[in-house]
């Protein structure tokens, strides 16, 4: 597993991140085991990786109906792609005998779907929605009244390398002319890629920073979804765009945007035929990777919670899944229960000191 952790400004690969007693207390650096404790809104569970284990869940059939499935963001992006994804193998792997309908809640960094979700399904374990490092930053900077701290934490699931891409026409051919211009004149360059406070707006300061310029000078535009900067980037809109590695595949491949670098430790192919080169390549100390997960309305049972985590153990381990996250280039990030519990604590601490560092929290 990818530990994403900040080091001395870095967002890098290492070993598996620390644990935290519960959700939205923090964590420690380090730890020698994970403590059991008790989760949000939830009695006390038995120790273990789900939290309860699986008497709790063998007490509780699940699914009794539809399954509503949110995506807290517009059509195209990622949190919709990863919706998509596990309804398909929820469906199509024959894991559920009842539907699974995808719903997409556009909005605020995901904050307005958070909103829905804590507000209104309270307690009804069939209310799921895709979240991710995104909606944390989302939470910080559009100051949202609700936090991920009041849903039921279900499992951490993907890593994904961003993409800074071009217009297939742009006289920018590597990222060190981009950065070039974007230091020596910031209002020069239109960024745009997701939400406000999202991975994409962070991985965009944390350049600015590496290449000597104010990360708060920067020009970004912000995007309820991956559709809507896609179009805007073909459209002349944008100078650049930052997104994940999977979105703008299509049109890599398709030649009309050029890829210029990507976020993680090694590049990786994002429709070109060969590797696009890694930004720490092209001189800038950066890495980055976007995470996103699951979690379930908050008030749900001991046994539904075990009951559903028990169900997304199994789709992790189909072949169905194995295909899409290959198909996807998506990165295995899998734990659940307790141990993405812990993750996203620390993964809130992370965000809020990486956010105030680069201008956009504090």
């Amino acid at each position: 597993m990818t530990d994403l952790r900040n080091t001395r400004g870095r967002l890098r690969g290492g070993s598996r991140p620390p644990g935290a007693p519960g959700w939205g207390t923090g964590g420690r650096r380090r730890v020698t085991a994970l403590a059991c404790v008790p989760l949000i809104a939830l009695a006390a569970v038995g120790c273990g990786r789900n939290g309860g284990g699986g008497d709790d869940a063998a007490a509780v059939k699940y699914p009794t109906r539809t399954i509503q499935l949110m995506a807290p963001a517009a059509p195209g992006g990622g949190w919709d792609s990863t919706a998509r994804a596990l309804q398909k193998t929820l469906t199509d792997g024959k894991l559920v005998t009842e539907s699974v309908e995808v719903t997409n809640v556009t909005g605020a960094g995901g904050t307005l779907g958070l909103s829905q979700l804590v507000t209104k399904n309270r307690g009804d374990a069939h209310h799921l929605m895709v979240t991710g490092l995104v909606m944390i930053g989302g939470v910080l900077t559009n100051k949202s009244p609700v936090n991920l701290g009041q849903t039921t934490p279900i499992a951490t699931l993907t890593a994904e390398q961003e993409v800074i891409v071009v217009p297939a026409n742009s006289k920018y051919t590597t990222l060190q002319q981009l950065m070039a211009d974007a230091t020596a004149n910031p209002t020069s360059i239109n960024w745009g890629g997701g939400s406000a406070g999202g991975t994409d707006q962070i991985l965009v300061g944390l350049l600015a920073k590496a290449a000597g310029a104010d990360p708060k000078a920067m020009k970004y535009v912000a995007y309820s979804g991956g559709g809507e900067s896609k179009a805007a980037l073909l459209s002349g809109d944008l100078t650049a765009a930052v997104s994940g590695a999977s979105e703008y595949a299509d049109l890599v491949a398709g030649g009309q945007v050029r890829a210029l670098a990507v976020s993680g430790a090694a590049g990786i192919d994002v429709g070109a035929g060969k590797p696009a080169p890694t930004i720490k390549e092209s001189g800038y100390d950066v890495e980055l990777m976007n995470w996103r997960g699951l979690v379930a309305a908050p008030d749900v049972s001991d046994g539904e919670r075990a009951a559903i985590i028990e169900l997304v153990d199994k789709l992790h381990a189909s072949e169905q899944w194995k295909q899409t996250l290959a198909a996807q280039k998506w990165d295995d990030f899998y734990r659940s229960g307790d141990e993405a519990a812990a993750y996203f604590a620390q993964e809130s601490k992370r965000i809020t000191e990486v956010l105030t560092e680069i201008g956009l929290a504090g």
